[in-house]
């Protein structure tokens, strides 16, 4: 099951992760949200974060609790 988020307007977010390669070769872990689940989409809110919304958009997004 998916970690999923309702945001302020009742939209379902789903949490997804991947790992990408920067510019200088150095590979980070990145987190975002989507409306639809994708292949890489996370099961549980990854340690150290927390959920937050967009005032001004509704979009939730990560950050470090």
């Amino acid at each position: 099951m998916a970690y999923s988020v309702t945001n302020s307007k009742g939209q379902a977010y789903i949490l997804h992760g991947k790992m990408v390669t920067l510019r200088g070769g150095r590979k980070q872990q990145i987190y975002y949200f989507a409306r639809k689940e994708k292949a890489d989409a996370l099961g549980a809110l990854p340690d150290g974060y927390k959920v937050t919304e967009n005032k001004r958009t509704g979009l939730p997004m990560l950050k470090k609790a």
